[in-house]
């Protein structure tokens, strides 16, 4: 029996998690259940309870993790201070003229906003509030436009620079400037794939994805031009400095994070948008997304501790180092959980529960961390869009109008899942893609 507490602990976590309890109580529920189970059984006493009070004091002093406080509030304050709204009008005229070019106007700006800003609920808001009224306007299928909105937005999530990826390196003790280099071709391509689709799409249904009507290009080309480079040149020039501070070593990713914030406020007054309500919305988004996250993480802390006191690492790491078809095989293992976790569960709770698990059995068989976290960040991606508990879809669901139904939105997703996976493969396929900027 004894043998078999680590994975009746692991399974009693996961039916707490999937019950509906919050993700960092369940996993601080069952490693206080299990640690009583475990000093019952004689496998180990209180004094392994005692490293709990030294690890949150690591977790507050983790000098990385503080990047990730900086970046979402980066990313919330240009939301705050509309930069979005002037990209998406501004864009989607200069693309007007092109079959579909409303689309591809979406994944543009959704690119340039996962650099800019990183925070998905911010951009498929952003973008469903201004594109979604307008694509409908012109006779843009739902599905098409539902489906680009919740896709683009999700680029925030493997675009450099990434919270998640902030998050990934910590977990896999790795640089966080590499992995943001490792992921910044991948991102690029998945915008790059999402961008073909489009225009694919736009080519067979032409009637469901029209140019905008020359009647609504009120401003002529070469202002419009003008205008488009001059909503363009503050949000790239602050991505510039956060990344090209990073990766020339002058800046680790928590000086870089501040400098970001620091530029995003400077941004937003020289816009006349620094007002109260944006400062305060701010704090206010980023003092919660940061709480949960050191929640979580606090919560995984314990049930980690408690896991390796039952010999819950050594289980783990022997049963993914004896796989059939060793790399390929746990590769193949652990793509399919965290996919399969991710219709359930947010890609923070995964990176919390599923990545110091992985972690040991990766190095074991000689996987490169960088290309290892990258897979994974581009595979967590895919939760952000899977079905029933995507949050890119809900996200959108709540600033849709009704006519648009959700069944539309689900089905817009299921191509840009397909396209992500497809990325997932290419990835896998050529490890080069990842590691040709990495040292």
């Amino acid at each position: 029996m004894e043998s078999w507490l680590p994975a009746i602990m692991f399974l009693t976590a996961l039916i707490l998690i999937f019950s509906g309890f919050p993700v960092a109580f369940s996993l601080a529920g069952a490693g206080l259940i299990f640690s009583i189970v475990g000093i019952q059984a004689g496998l180990f006493d209180w004094g392994l309870l005692y490293a709990m009070p030294e690890r949150i004091f690591g977790i507050m002093a983790n000098y990385t993790l503080l990047a990730v406080p900086f970046f979402i509030f980066m990313g919330t304050m240009l939301e705050k201070s509309k930069l979005a709204e002037d990209l998406l009008r501004t864009i989607g005229l200069l693309f007007g003229p092109v079959r579909g070019g409303l689309a591809l106007a979406v994944v543009f700006v959704g690119a340039l906003l996962a650099a800019a800003t990183g925070v998905v609920g911010a951009s498929v808001v952003a973008m469903g509030l201004i594109s979604l009224p307008v694509m409908k306007r012109y006779g843009y299928s739902d599905t098409l436009s539902t489906g680009v909105i919740t896709a683009s937005g999700t680029l925030g999530q493997i675009i450099p620079p990434s919270v998640v990826l902030v998050v990934l390196a910590d977990q896999l003790g790795i640089s966080v400037g590499d992995l943001f280099l490792g992921a910044l071709a991948p991102g690029v391509m998945l915008a790059t794939l999402y961008g073909a689709y489009v225009g694919g799409f736009a080519m067979l249904r032409p009637q469901s994805a029209p140019a905008l009507p020359s009647a609504e290009r009120e401003i002529e080309g070469g202002t419009l031009l003008r205008q488009a480079l001059l909503v363009m040149v503050p949000p790239l020039f602050l991505i510039l400095l956060v990344l090209g501070s990073i990766f020339a070593g002058i800046a680790t990713p928590t000086e870089a994070g501040a400098l970001g914030a620091l530029g995003a406020v400077l941004l937003a007054a020289v816009s006349k948008r620094l007002n109260r309500d944006a400062l305060r919305g701010t704090m206010e988004e980023t003092t919660k997304l940061t709480s949960m996250v050191i929640l979580l993480l606090i919560g995984s802390t314990f049930f980690a501790l408690v896991f390796r006191g039952l010999y819950g690492d050594i289980w783990i790491e022997d049963l993914l180092t004896n796989l059939p078809g060793g790399k390929i095989g746990f590769l193949l293992v652990a793509n399919l959980a965290i996919f399969a976790l991710g219709f359930f569960i947010d890609f923070f709770e995964i990176a919390f529960i599923i990545i110091p698990l992985l972690a040991p059995a990766a190095r074991i068989l000689g996987i490169d961390p960088v290309w290892f976290g990258v897979m994974i960040g581009m595979n967590l991606q895919t939760s952000f869009l899977t079905p029933p508990f995507g949050f890119a879809l809900f996200y959108l669901r709540g600033v849709a109008p009704p006519s648009v139904r959700t069944t539309q939105i689900y089905r817009g997703a299921v191509p840009f899942i397909l396209i992500q996976l497809v990325g997932l493969a290419l990835i896998c396929l050529f490890p080069q893609l990842v590691l040709w900027a990495v040292k």
